[in-house]
């Protein structure tokens, strides 16, 4: 029996009353789906948590509630205190014992108390008082713990702390003392309710289980980077909460399958990916309905102005989620990125060679060769003799007493003797300190960033397995006009092939987001209403084709002008003009020209960047360069000008044709020549600006 109707985590405190304002090291809860609340002592808490199990009594709901403290010691310890192996007995036995108030407790005292009543000066140590506490030593040095340092399953959980240490940093010592009698006047005061994980079998409406939020740090981290830094432990409780409502009941099940019947055990230690997988990070709130609006008086809207506008107006829209590095290139980070290790992680070598201790003056050196080797994962077991050299393999860590490496090249060898070698050599040539390329606790890659092969690379060396990226954006496709059909089909008088969308879905794909294919719609409002109302429940973003300007069958514009949230761009470039922004359902809505070239350079030039910034990337224009053309033009004032083109022998190419009827010119193409806004003359070989497909992604 283990479905359960809520679940609801606590980080607990060993301290004293935080006070009224909300504070970290402080006592934080959540009830999955809900805001984390600050809780400024102890007896606060518990009251709450009290009424939470009796309103879950109330409404025949199963609770699960989760805490971030052992609920058990090491092998013996509930015996030698208790003569019963039962953890649940020192759980009463602590709470006949531990004396609790907002400002004051005596959880020092009553740890020296079993110290002295075991006959030794441990197993608990760091006394946080002012006075001294007889039986209880400040610090671990010299005490005697007759007991295990750690129980098992901790062992087997990295940066785990140890329960007898009761005050410094990261101690949670003092937060078991203090927070084992509360849960035992819990199950008394609900008794035959609630039953404790791994200790009894989960058949009652309530159950008590032991999770530790750091089985989520990425995830934390991540989403403190996303929310610019608020309290961990709000940010901890809820993202626990979350991940336990997000597990399905065989995963759940899966995660409550162990045998730990006296040290307890931590619930999904061993298993931090199934409880990763279950985070589905809040969504950002949605944009605002004047998020394209133009300034007042604006008709005729300049190129460079409009994508300033749409960078001011975008931000993210999607989740995060943590993916493992493998599936990580073309995702974008959600937060950034540290470096767990350095790179390289020590001091190592650079060539096959032999080491010593350098400097080496000039003239002939000679040294005696030492006995063994060291090469790239097998380090010597040693270290080296002053004025001796040891043979060493490229990659290998240096060993004590090595800090030079002379060339295989450039030494002569008596074999299982000596080397000889010319002078003069630095000390320090031919290796590599240790973090020289990155260091520990460095941020190597910045959130917002599309990831590459390469990044991936550096994740790797720097000790990271997955990171927390933004889910994809999925961008819905529709085209619109009674006059299109689909590819393939029969096209009678006056139809033509609809080669907007599979063009828009492959540049879509090609950007590195999802494109949700929405097919196409004729010259209906109803029908197009309920399609689009089909997109925003798919997508979290639309294009559409056709149908943005004013005239009597341009449905896309009217329908979101009725929506309130619609702006007409009137862009000053050349092909497109016409631009219908807006929001559907809170979805960001981009209505592109019909004509092939002109939706494929509006969504070039304007689609791609604030697509990419609603899907976490960071705004970024497309990289150009200044070549010599090979055409002539004459070009008014008044309009930026987007020509098909390509390179041939250095110089810039147009197509023949400027007609926005010409779709054969956007396959000969492999790139746009951008011409200003003001007028120009273009001759062969002036210089002009060449956008390759490739800065747009594809290409």
């Amino acid at each position: 029996m283990t479905a359960f109707d809520r679940f609801l985590m606590v980080d607990w405190s060993g301290g004293n009353d935080r006070g009224p304002a909300p504070k970290a090291d402080a006592i934080w809860t959540c009830v999955a789906g809900k805001a984390p609340e600050y809780h400024r002592n102890r007896q606060e808490v518990e009251a709450w948590l009290a009424a939470q199990i009796t309103d879950a009594l109330e409404s025949g709901q199963r609770l699960c509630i989760g805490f971030d403290f052992p609920f058990g010691y090491p092998t013996g310890f509930a015996h030698a205190v208790t003569g019963s192996d039962d953890p649940l007995v020192l759980w009463d036995w602590l709470e006949v014992r531990i004396e609790d108030a907002p400002k004051a407790n005596n959880r020092f005292d009553v740890a020296a108390e079993i110290n002295r009543s075991l006959g030794t000066n441990g197993p608990f140590w760091g006394n946080g008082l002012a006075r001294n506490v007889l039986g209880l030593p400040r610090r671990m040095e010299g005490y005697e713990n007759p007991f295990a340092a750690h129980r098992q399953v901790e062992m087997e959980t990295p940066g785990a702390f140890t329960c007898w240490q009761l005050a410094g940093a990261g101690a949670v010592g003092s937060q078991v003392l203090m927070g084992l009698p509360v849960l035992a006047r819990l199950r008394r005061r609900f008794a035959g309710q609630v039953a404790v994980w791994p200790f009894q079998p989960l058949e009652t409406p309530v159950a008590f289980v032991e999770i530790w939020p750091s089985l989520l740090a990425d995830q934390v981290k991540a989403e403190m980077a996303l929310r610019q830094a608020p309290i961990k432990d709000a940010v901890q409780v809820e993202l626990v909460a979350q991940a336990l409502a997000g597990l399905s009941v065989v995963q759940l099940a899966q995660l409550l399958d162990v045998d730990a019947p006296e040290e307890g055990w931590i619930l999904g230690s061993g298993r931090a990916d199934m409880l990763a997988a279950a985070v589905s990070g809040p969504k950002p709130p949605p944009l605002r309905n004047d998020c394209f609006a133009l300034p007042p008086g604006v008709e005729w809207t300049p190129v460079e102005q409009a994508l300033s506008l749409l960078q001011a107006g975008m931000r993210p829209v999607t989740g995060s989620e943590w993916t493992g590095l493998a599936q990580l290139t073309g995702c974008v980070l959600a937060a950034p990125v540290i470096a767990k290790r350095a790179n390289p992680p020590q001091a190592n070598t650079a060539v096959d060679g032999y080491g010593f201790a350098g400097p080496a003056p000039e003239g002939l050196n000679r040294l005696p060769l030492q006995f063994g080797r060291a090469a790239a994962g097998v380090p010597y077991d040693g270290v080296l003799e002053p004025g001796h050299a040891l043979r060493i393999l490229t990659g290998a860590a240096l060993p004590g007493g090595v800090d030079t490496v002379v060339l295989d090249e450039d030494t002569s060898v008596d074999p299982g003797q000596a080397i000889a070698f010319h002078g003069p050599l630095r000390r320090g040539a031919n290796t590599r300190n240790a973090g020289e390329d990155v260091a520990a606790g460095d941020t190597i890659l910045p959130a917002g960033r599309r990831l590459t092969p390469a990044d991936l690379a550096l994740l790797a060396a720097t000790g990271h397995d997955g990171a927390e990226v933004r889910k994809p954006l999925r961008v819905a496709v529709l085209s619109t006009g009674d006059e299109v059909v689909e590819p393939g089909a029969e096209a009678g008088p006056g139809a033509i092939y609809d080669a907007n969308r599979p063009m828009l879905m492959a540049m879509v794909r090609a950007f590195g987001l999802e494109p949700v294919d929405m097919g196409r719609v004729e010259d209906n409002r109803f029908a197009l209403q309920d399609r689009l109302n089909e997109a925003a429940a798919q997508a979290d973003a639309i294009l559409t084709s056709g149908g943005a300007s004013a005239g009597d069958e341009d449905h896309v514009s009217a329908l979101l002008r009725d929506a309130g949230a619609m702006q007409e761009w009137r862009i000053a470039v050349k092909p497109g003009r016409p631009l219908a922004l807006g929001l559907w359902q809170g979805m960001p809505v981009f209505g592109l020209p019909g004509n092939p070239v002109a939706a494929m350079v509006c969504t070039l030039i304007f689609a791609r960047p604030a697509l990419l910034r609603l899907a976490g990337c960071d705004w970024s224009d497309p990289q150009a360069f200044d070549v010599p053309a090979a055409f002539e033009k004459r070009k008014k004032p008044g309009r930026r000008e987007y020509l098909r083109a390509r390179i041939r022998e250095g110089r810039a190419e147009v197509f023949h044709s400027e007609g926005s009827g010409r779709i054969s010119g956007l396959s000969w193409a492999e790139g746009l020549v951008e011409l200003p806004d003001g007028e120009l003359h273009v001759r062969p070989g002036d210089p002009v600006r060449y956008i390759p497909f490739g800065s747009f992604g594809w290409g």
